[in-house]
């Protein structure tokens, strides 16, 4: 699907998307506990991945219109568990399946066989479990034994993710070493949060996780929280060009993409929290130096508005972002460059010097959730209509982003789909 968007301003107000982060780990301690229901889901691309790979593994469940009620768990023979392009789904649910005993295949598409697993598989591996490859599609036998886990802390804290939803399935206790500081912290934080929702205690280190064996995860019911990295676009889109409220989000989260707020406060945005909503309206703006370290995920849409911020940002930490869906510090240079921002790509950083507007054109969303919605966004302040190619990458984490787009005011129809 390619779209068409014009210049415009976002007015008015909207809800937070539930989060896709929250839903994945409610999900797999849902089933990992035999039982509760998990509401409030949003039946992204990625998250009916997660569904039904754990039907696939075995897990009993009924889907509703935005739950999911587990029953039980009978090990599924030999299971195809298919994680579609969702990277999350398959390095949570890698150490699931092994803790578990299975002997599965997993397998995927897009850009995720490409995307590494091989720090996952090499830590399995050293405890029991016997992995066909380091890339997609990909086999696992074995059972995971317990122990100590050396893991690198700046590749992907899914890893470690992973992990901590399958060590306290094991017979004894186990510890996850981290060998270098950990980047996106704030992930794993919501991972220990839904863990201890479950039941399940985790002790955090000053190198790492002391994770006791022979834990059980309790039935329960609950609510996925709305998603900060959603409102993000939205957010930004109020800055920039006019004034939007986000309501159904919590403002004592754990979600890192909460630096959204305070980040567009600095660059001179008025930002007003309420009980229950926050305000984002258009000031003057001027560029701010930002640490992606912890909040890789918004750095599409923040260096959208940096582009259009007086001065030079410069968002650092910021290599992670080659391994995602797409190359993000490539794509973000190269889509911001053909609208005729100035942008300057380096290994783990992009240099944005802002304009007041952009001219517009052509783009590839990079079959990227994240840089489709970003250049969306981009589109409010060009002067000549932008084009956004593979623009259903939305349906990945946010399939009603340019209903809610046009809600607020945004000038946008599909031209190709």
């Amino acid at each position: 699907m390619d779209v068409c968007i014009s210049s415009s301003s976002l007015h008015g107000s909207t809800t937070a998307v539930p989060s896709k982060s929250m839903g994945h780990r409610s999900l797999i301690c849902g089933a990992l506990s035999g039982g509760g229901t998990v509401s409030n889901l949003s039946w992204s691309a990625d998250i009916t991945a997660t569904v039904d790979a754990l039907s696939a593994m075995g897990f009993s469940l009924k889907k509703g219109e935005n739950t999911v009620t587990f029953t039980g768990f009978s090990p599924a023979k030999e299971p195809v568990i298919d994680c579609n392009e969702s990277g999350s789904t398959l390095r949570f649910l890698l150490p699931v399946a092994s803790a578990l005993g299975l002997s599965c295949t997993f397998t995927g598409r897009g850009r995720l066989p490409s995307r590494p697993i091989d720090v996952l598989t090499r830590a399995l591996s050293r405890h029991g479990v016997r992995c066909s490859s380091d890339s997609l599609p990909l086999s696992l036998s074995g059972r995971l034994s317990p122990g100590k886990f050396h893991l690198p802390g700046n590749i992907s804290s899914q890893y470690i993710s992973g992990l901590l939803f399958a060590l306290p399935l094991l017979s004894g206790d186990s510890e996850i070493i981290l060998t270098t500081p950990l980047e996106s912290k704030p992930y794993v934080d919501l991972t220990v949060k839904a863990l201890a929702d479950f039941g399940v205690l985790v002790e955090e280190q000053d190198d790492g996780y002391q994770v006791p064996g022979n834990q059980r995860f309790s039935p329960k019911s609950c609510v996925v929280e709305g998603d900060y990295s959603g409102a993000a676009f939205f957010a930004c889109g109020g800055a920039l060009t006019g004034d939007v409220t986000t309501f159904g989000l919590d403002h004592g989260s754990l979600q890192g993409d909460r630096e959204i707020f305070p980040l567009l406060a600095q660059m001179g945005a008025m930002v007003e929290e309420g009980d229950n909503h926050v305000r984002v309206a258009a000031g003057q703006l001027h560029a701010i130096d930002i640490d992606a370290s912890q909040i890789p995920d918004l750095v599409p849409i923040l260096a959208v508005t940096a582009a259009f911020c007086q001065g030079t940002t410069t968002i650092y930490n910021a290599g992670r972002l080659r391994l995602k869906e797409s190359d993000r510090l490539a794509a973000v240079a190269d889509c911001l460059g053909k609208l005729g921002g100035r942008v300057k790509e380096h290994a783990d950083r992009l240099v944005i010097t802002g304009r007041n507007s952009l001219e517009g054109g052509a783009v590839d969303g990079y079959n990227d959730h994240r840089i489709v919605m970003a250049m969306a966004i981009a589109a409010l302040r060009c002067k000549n209509p932008v084009v956004i190619r593979g623009a259903q990458a939305t349906q990945k984490s946010f399939g009603t982003f340019f209903e809610e787009f046009a809600k607020l005011g945004g000038n946008c129809h599909v031209i190709h789909d």
